[in-house]
């Protein structure tokens, strides 16, 4: 009896095992130092994650994926939709160079091609309304001309918005009116070429921008009031979310359509909601929801595909959506895990941190002691190193919210120096700063060192710097302690 029960829990142990081993990560590469791919994909196989998105086809990255088995959705940027849309010969060449290419020569596991990212987002203002099918049709054209319809299919990753509620429950979901059409074509192509339709669902954009959002409703910890559908009771966001567009697909004839969840993740810094300790109730929570197999309401013991946002930190990133956009990784931009988190994976239970990663010295750009902060240089030298660097973890309720003044512009200074591969140069404001060897991070802070640029050594400026400059305003104002 007591064997027959062993046997039980350990069939039920592998079954959610196996249920967790199907979390796959997004893998973003806008960073000044990113890692090397090679120590990334270690990184991937070493914590089980089987499958990885991609945000483009990246030649080395794609390389390093080969012969690992690890299932890959490489990605069409969305300022090459007019491109693909607008020219069969233009479909068949990417494919043939970023697919077929690898498939047989690299042996990478090419699953899925993304094309696009988001492009129906409201922020977009159409931009890639009469782009985004078209470019899809002829990337699967090109699939199937190159013999890969079979093995590689398409979609198109959208974001939650892309359908809404006439009754703000599930039941009452629908496509979104001003592309209504659009979707139905799409979602028409999708079924018909057996591909899956893939949505981003972040709860933590709710709380972030709505004040009034129920806290407890983001999560997975049965703490939230339930909401009532008619009988079907919702005790959290991601449930609820997904079940609108099970509704919108079905109410349009597609009820089987498969989902694939391509984001969904909790920011660790960068706002009041984007902490260590949200996000590693939120992922735990998730990934105890998916392993248990229960599904969602409407889709009860379905199976969640879903692909975590996001592996790694990009500290390049736009900021335009707000700060915590840099901070979505489970590992920091070096690889090293920011919290408890069981995949399921390992035989620990706990996440395997990257190795064989080389650091720059162990020096900091720090402001000089015998500096005033009344300086008139020193606006303009904060506003300068935070427009070409990284200082979206200073603010109110963020993990350096607490310093004081002078460590607020220190904090700006070293970041400036380490994007800058710590040239004696980058730590040169007038009369204000000085190199030292003693580390400034702290308990809740940290001072980065940079890891060895891994592109040939040049110094890679933020992606998009200039858009960095729109939050330098607000934040000068918090270093300075002026407000």
């Amino acid at each position: 009896m007591g064997l027959c029960h062993v046997a039980i829990g350990l069939v039920s142990l592998l079954l959610m095992v196996s249920r967790a081993m199907t979390i796959g990560a997004n893998w973003g590469t806008q960073a000044t130092h990113p890692l090397e791919p090679a120590i990334v994909v270690r990184l991937l196989r070493e914590n089980g994650i089987q499958k990885v998105k991609l945000f483009d086809a990246d030649y080395e990255t794609l390389k390093a994926l080969g012969k690992t088995g690890i299932e890959v959705m490489v990605g069409i940027p969305n300022d090459m939709l007019a491109t693909l849309a607008g020219s069969m010969k233009a479909a068949e060449k990417w494919v043939s160079k970023n697919v077929s290419a690898h498939v047989t020569t690299n042996n990478v596991n090419i699953r899925y091609v993304a094309v696009g990212n988001e492009p129906f987002l409201q922020t977009y203002n159409g931009s890639f309304l009469s782009t985004t099918f078209p470019a899809l049709q002829n990337v699967q054209s090109a699939l199937i001309k190159a013999g890969l319809g079979n093995s590689v299919k398409v979609t198109v990753p959208l974001n939650a918005d892309v359908y809404e509620s006439s009754s703000d429950l599930p039941s009452g979901g629908d496509f979104r009116a001003d592309i209504h059409d659009l979707m139905l074509a799409i979602v028409k192509f999708l079924n018909d070429a057996g591909a899956p339709f893939t949505v981003n669902i972040y709860p933590f954009i709710s709380l972030y921008t709505d004040a009034n959002f129920p806290v407890d409703y983001a999560f997975f910890d049965g703490n939230a009031s339930p909401i009532d559908d008619g009988g079907t009771s919702y005790t959290n966001m991601f449930d609820a979310n997904y079940d609108t567009l099970v509704h919108a697909l079905q109410k349009n004839g597609f009820g089987n359509l498969p989902i694939i969840v391509g984001e969904i993740g909790w920011p660790t810094d960068g706002d009041r909601n984007a902490n260590i300790d949200y996000a590693q109730r939120f992922n735990q929570g998730f990934m105890s929801h998916i392993s248990s197999g229960k599904g969602t309401p409407i889709k009860p013991n379905a199976e969640i595909n879903a692909y975590l946002f996001s592996l790694i930190d990009e500290d390049a990133k736009s900021v335009d959506p707000g700060n915590f956009e840099r901070h979505w990784g489970v590992f920091t931009f070096d690889g090293l895990p920011k919290y408890a988190f069981n995949l399921g994976t390992t035989n620990t239970g706990a996440l395997i941190p990257a190795r064989r990663v080389t650091y720059l010295e162990r020096k900091w750009c720090v402001m000089k002691s015998s500096a005033k902060l009344d300086d008139p240089q020193v606006p303009l030298s904060v506003s300068y190193a935070c427009g070409l660097a990284d200082c979206t973890r200073l603010g109110y309720g963020t993990s350096c919210g607490n310093l004081d003044a002078r460590g607020n512009i220190s904090y700006a200074f070293n970041s400036y120096f380490q994007i800058q591969n710590q040239l004696d140069d980058a730590c040169k404001f007038p009369n204000l700063s000085t190199i030292t060897k003693t580390d400034p991070s702290t308990q809740n802070c940290k001072f980065e060192v940079m890891i060895e640029p891994y592109y040939g050594g040049a110094v890679q400026t933020l992606c998009g710097a200039k858009k960095a400059l729109g939050l330098v305003a607000g934040l000068i104002l918090f270093i300075l302690n002026i407000v």
